[in-house]
C-alpha cells in the first residue's frame, strides 16, 4: 500500500541511549495517541538506526498538505503536555519536513527503511525526480524491498510554535527518499550503490545528500491507539 494521503510529517532526531527507553514508552503512549486524535493524521511509524546507534526517524501520513497548518494541529503544537516539554529537549539534531508527497509506490512498513535527505541540483529536479521514479518502477518488484517514497519539504506559513521553541529550533531538507526493504543486505547494497551519494550527485542531486538505515520500532493507525 502507498503512503496514505497527500502529504507527510517527516522527522530525524537522535536520542540519548539513558533517555530511549522514557522516549519510546511516551512516543507510544502518549505521543502517538495525540498526533493521532488529530483530523488529517492517518498513520504514525517510528524507526530507529539499524546500527544501534541513537538516530531515529518518525513518519506521520497526512491527509492533505493544510493539515500542517490546521487548527487542531497548531493548539497542541503550542500546548505541549509536561511530559511532552520534559522530553522535547532530548530530540537532539532535530530535522523536521512538513512535506508533499510527489511518488510513493509499494509498501512502507517493512523491516528497513533507507532514508536519504537530499537537494536537486540547480535545474535539474525534473531530471532527478524522473531518475527516481524510473528506480522505483523496478524496485517494487526486486526481491529484499516493497516500497520506495519521494518526499519534498514546503514550510507551511505559521508562526514558531511553542514545541519548537522548547528544541531550539529545526533544520529541514530539500527532499526525502524513503527505501523499504525486508533483506537489511539489499537495502545496504542499494545505499551503496544505486543511491549512493555520488550516483545521486550524477541523476541530478546536489553532492550534499545524507542517508541513514532505521529499522522499524512502532507504527499505529488512528483506531490503533484512540
Amino acid at each position: 500500500m502507498a503512503l496514505l494521503g497527500q502529504a507527510a510529517l517527516a522527522m530525524f532526531w537522535n536520542i540519548a541511549p539513558e533517555m530511549r527507553r522514557e522516549f519510546e514508552d511516551w512516543h507510544s503512549h502518549e505521543h502517538f495517541r495525540e498526533r493521532l486524535s488529530i483530523p488529517g493524521f492517518r498513520r504514525a511509524s517510528r524507526w530507529t538506526s539499524a546500527t544501534g546507534g541513537e538516530g531515529c526517524f518518525q513518519l506521520y501520513e497526512l491527509e492533505r498538505y493544510e493539515t500542517l497548518s490546521s487548527p487542531a494541529y497548531l493548539e497542541r503544537l503550542n500546548a505541549p503536555t509536561p511530559w511532552s516539554r520534559r522530553m522535547m529537549p532530548h530530540h537532539r539534531d532535530m530535522t523536521r519536513c512538513q512535506c508533499h508527497v510527489l511518488e510513493s509506490a509499494g509498501g512502507i512498513h517493512a523491516r528497513h527503511l533507507l532514508a536519504i535527505r537530499l537537494s536537486p541540483a540547480d535545474g535539474r529536479a525534473d531530471q532527478l525526480r524522473g531518475a527516481l521514479r524510473s528506480l522505483a518502477a523496478v524496485l517494487i518488484d526486486r526481491p529484499g524491498f516493497t516500497g520506495t517514497h519521494l518526499l519534498r519539504h514546503e514550510a507551511p506559513a505559521i508562526a514558531t510554535t511553542a514545541e519548537q521553541k522548547i528544541r531550539g529550533g529545526d533544520r529541514s531538507a530539500d527532499w526525502i527518499l524513503l527505501v523499504n526493504g525486508y533483506d537489511l543486505r539489499e537495502v545496504e547494497a542499494i545505499a551503496a550503490g544505486e543511491l549512493s551519494p555520488m550516483t545521486l550527485t550524477q541523476i541530478g542531486a546536489q553532492s550534499d545528500s545524507v542517508s541513514g538505515i532505521y529499522t522499524l520500532s512502532y507504527a499505529a493507525l488512528p483506531t490503533d491507539v484512540v
